[in-house]
């Protein structure tokens, strides 16, 4: 099939019904990274994907997709401009009767005639394939469109409509077969966008529009790095890889006893036993899983006033390498997120609890409503006793203190890793909004104290590697009230 390109009067056409799409686009929420600069000019994409986005060529993550076209074939822009220029010299001919303006029309005319000879396709249809539905951001996405027609179609305009969670990278027309590259840009659970595909006849004289929906796909954040595991005194009676300080069956020595009839022998511990007279056998301490429960905090998304990172994701990144870490030592690992809805999966091991877990936690943004949790309503598999509880939280919210406090007399061993948000932004030369900001970091300060009266340590989320944050708590071993 030859590949043609529209004119540029069609091209106009299709950004004006674009347009929609592009001033319905509202302002996108703090993303990864760095804020974007106003002034700075957008990326420079190649001239398929301008095209195909429509309008001014840029990426609108929160626009909504613009409307259906109508169904059947219908007059391309080319056709309604030759067939306005042959009018008009028929007009002008009657009117001045100047026979010889006839000519001027003859040309369109023909034209018309010539390229509407050559047939158009019919019954348009098409199916999308996407080769995952879940991804980790910064991923390529491709999409596959195949097209399929009766009749003869001279080339195949796509009009695409991204979803929020995505960007686009490439178009490419091979036939009837559109390929769409996107890259996974936000974590969440997005619609990957629409797809208008705009079918031309041989001469481009008509054309017809299919739409394809690509479906959702999940983006999964990218877990912040980390390998240590702080636990708690107490722990559950399960083998696994933490060492407990009661006596059992384990690797490490932890003292020696009197041998009992029936004991191995490879236990002997030979220099005690040649001191004391008497056979001495190796005490090895018990080997235990631990439960891990990560408590994200939702009640609020605060974008740093320098950076304008976005709290919320941070946080699920910080919570997403707990997880990981967690795992990778074959405990059991769980989550609770309050703020909107309540969302919480009880703990549980293997490499595919990951995908469980961040799954439960992909639709915190869209909850609208916000609410203090009563977690004492909790089923206990949710929060099991004595499981280790980390609070992924900026402490921006006061809720969350409720929250905490709540925990504590439970009686769960608790550490609250705090995301920073920035000091606010403030006039130099304003001795005002110093002295606020003075009161701010000290009433920070404040509830960092608070939470440490509490037998709660807080320790700062670095940005660089979970170690560095968790380092703190390998000194002792975490314990709750009931511990």
């Amino acid at each position: 099939m030859p590949r043609q390109q529209p004119d540029r009067t069609d091209r106009r056409e299709r950004d004006r019904r674009r347009s929609a799409r592009a001033g319905a686009g509202r302002a996108a929420g703090p993303g990864v990274g760095a804020a974007a600069d106003p002034a700075a000019p957008p990326p420079l994409l190649p001239p398929e994907v301008r095209r195909a986005l429509g309008g001014d060529g840029t990426h609108r993550p929160d626009s909504e997709p613009p409307a259906p076209g109508p169904e059947g074939a219908r007059p391309s822009e080319r056709a309604l401009r030759l067939a306005t220029v042959a009018a008009a010299a028929a007009a002008a001919a009657v009117l001045s009767g100047q026979p010889w303006l006839l000519a001027l029309a003859v040309g369109p005319a023909c034209l018309l005639v010539l390229a509407g000879a050559g047939g158009r396709p019919d019954r348009a249809r098409a199916s999308a394939e996407v080769a995952s539905r879940r991804y980790f951001e910064g991923e390529t996405v491709t999409a596959k469109i195949t097209v399929g027609f009766d009749g003869t179609a001279g080339w195949i305009d796509p009009g695409v409509a991204p979803g929020p969670g995505s960007e686009l990278l490439s178009v490419d027309v091979t036939g009837p077969v559109v390929t769409l590259g996107f890259t996974a840009a936000r974590w969440g659970r997005w619609s990957l966008g629409v797809v208008d595909l705009d079918l031309y006849d041989a001469g481009g004289l008509a054309r017809s529009t299919v739409r394809v929906d690509l479906g959702e796909i999940e983006v999964f954040p990218v877990p912040a790095d980390g390998s240590l595991t702080p636990i708690p005194v107490r722990l559950p009676d399960r083998l696994g890889e933490h060492t407990a300080r009661q006596s059992g069956e384990g690797i490490e020595v932890i003292g020696v006893r009197p041998h009992v009839w029936g004991e191995r022998q490879r236990r002997i511990h030979w220099p005690s036993t040649t001191r004391r007279g008497s056979i001495q056998i190796n005490q090895f301490a018990a080997e235990r899983t631990a439960d891990a429960v990560i408590l994200l905090d939702a009640f609020s998304d605060v974008a740093d006033p320098v950076t304008g990172a976005s709290s919320l994701d941070e946080s699920l990144r910080v919570a997403a390498g707990l997880v990981r870490t967690y795992l990778r030592s074959h405990d059991r690992v769980g989550i609770v997120s309050v703020g909107g809805k309540l969302h919480w999966l009880q703990p549980g091991t293997g490499d595919a609890y990951f995908y469980r877990i961040v799954q439960t936690v992909l639709d915190v943004r869209r909850d609208l409503s916000f609410h203090t949790p009563d977690l004492n309503r909790l089923p206990p598999p949710a929060l099991p006793h004595g499981a280790l509880v980390y609070a992924v939280t900026p402490l921006a919210d006061n809720r969350i203190m409720d929250v905490l406090g709540g925990l504590a007399e439970r009686g769960n061993p608790i550490a609250v890793v705090e995301i920073p948000i920035g000091d606010p932004r403030i006039a130099a030369d304003d001795p005002v909004e110093q002295l606020a900001l003075r009161l701010w970091r000290l009433d920070r300060e404040a509830v960092r104290f608070s939470l440490v009266e509490k037998g709660i340590p807080v320790v700062p989320w670095l940005g660089d590697t979970l170690d560095l944050s968790l380092a703190p708590l390998l000194r002792s071993r975490l314990s709750g009230r009931a511990t």
